[in-house]
């Protein structure tokens, strides 16, 4: 019997097949250095997993509420209220084992086969993933790097039609790094006025937090009628810890409820309560973190620089830095690869965030400084070696 078509026929991580190349490489004795992946390399604070022993020895190990424990998703709430001056009623949150279920669940409830949601290009490689497998239509709508890869609002308005389900943002960006400014978050959010008279919003917050110049804003600033993606993994350094939410409007709180019930049942009951204490104790040790993934951005983008790898706007959240890379060769993927073989040196190929995303290389920045110095050097002796015509 065949394999379904929707198995068949979705795309590879391709970042997934850097790292596993990389561990190969790593498996036969070479040292490489991981520039591809978006993993916080800092341990999780002490202070959460504090929390989590505290639940496992207080016997919390057994199924929770579908939606979540209310200690979180109160907690979730008043993290919104503090952060963004907005009201989230914690009936209108589902705690997930991780933001990637949470996104499915959100476009299995969201989409009818056919109906589109608008992505930007590059953007995330998974949202359009995500899209197709519940039989939905990805509509992307490019952003470039002269205007820092933000949104267009006129192209999205442009972008919108009959079959048009939702607008997806995600500031910080993966893979640009860029932040989204109030005035077009507030643009596109006036495309989606009121109940039901427009497409739905769907923002991924998942790194908020992480910025280092200028203000992230929540969608929920800007209207109620918007889904919200947000987690634990990148600004908490707990990926491990497969802990995520859902802020949704009313209506669909019972059928994402539903599919979570019979899905997964509920999120792990130890991680939902290390997952209060990142909300309320963490505060000092993200602190720290996010000055360090500072130091990392600024060194990033000056060594690239030096190299020759273009970046007009420097990116100011997230950690990421997407570069245009196509002097040294017009095929990312090919580049990518080969900068592994030769310098054992992981990098992201740009085609993996969308058509738009060719010719450029993204660089992550999870990684201590002194890696990504060593990173820089083996990046500099490579183009000295095979493309030293391209050197500055």
């Amino acid at each position: 019997m065949p394999v379904s078509k929707r198995a068949r026929e979705i795309p590879p991580f391709i970042v997934m097949d850097v790292l596993e190349r990389a561990q190969e490489l790593a498996a036969g004795g070479a040292e490489v250095i991981h520039l591809e992946v978006g993993e916080p390399d800092f341990d999780t604070p002490r202070c959460i997993k504090d929390a989590a022993i505290r639940a496992l020895e207080d016997n919390h190990t057994h199924y929770t509420h579908s939606l979540g424990i209310i200690e979180l998703r109160r907690a979730i709430a008043q993290d919104y209220a503090r952060r963004y001056g907005v009201e989230v009623d914690p009936g209108r949150i589902l705690v997930t084992s991780g933001t990637s279920p949470a996104m499915l669940l959100m476009f299995s409830a969201l989409l009818e086969p056919g109906q589109e949601v608008i992505i930007s290009d590059p953007g995330y490689a998974c949202y359009a993933n995500f899209i197709s497998f519940v039989g939905g239509v990805p509509a992307t709508v490019p952003v470039f790097e002269d205007d820092g890869f933000q949104y267009r609002p006129e192209a999205i308005a442009e972008r919108i039609g009959p079959a048009t389900k939702g607008i997806l943002i995600n500031s910080p960006a993966n893979p640009t790094g860029q932040l989204l400014s109030r005035r077009r978050m507030e643009a596109i959010a006036a495309m989606a006025p009121g109940e039901r008279r427009g497409p739905y919003l769907v923002s991924d917050e998942i790194y908020h937090g992480l910025v280092y110049q200028g203000q992230e804003h929540s969608v929920l600033e800007f209207t109620d009628e918007a889904f919200v993606l947000g987690g634990f993994s990148k600004l908490y350094a707990m990926t491990g810890w497969r802990l995520g939410y859902l802020i949704a409007p009313e209506r669909y709180m019972r059928p994402l409820q539903k599919m979570h019930q019979n899905f997964a049942i509920c999120a792990p009951s130890m991680a939902q309560r290390a997952g209060i204490a990142a909300l309320t104790e963490a505060a000092d040790d993200v602190a720290r973190m996010v000055q360090r993934y500072d130091a990392r951005r600024r060194r990033m983008i000056d060594g690239l620089r030096e190299l020759g790898l273009g970046i007009k706007v420097p990116p100011t959240g997230a950690f990421y830095v997407l570069a245009r890379a196509d002097h040294l060769d017009p095929d990312d993927y090919r580049l990518a690869f080969d900068i592994l073989e030769k310098a054992h040196v992981g990098v992201t190929p740009g085609r993996d965030f969308g058509q738009g995303g060719r010719g450029y290389l993204r660089f992550s920045y999870c990684n201590s400084l002194a890696n990504i110095e060593q990173g820089l050097e083996r990046l500099h002796d490579y183009l000295r070696r095979y493309h030293p015509d391209r050197l500055p």
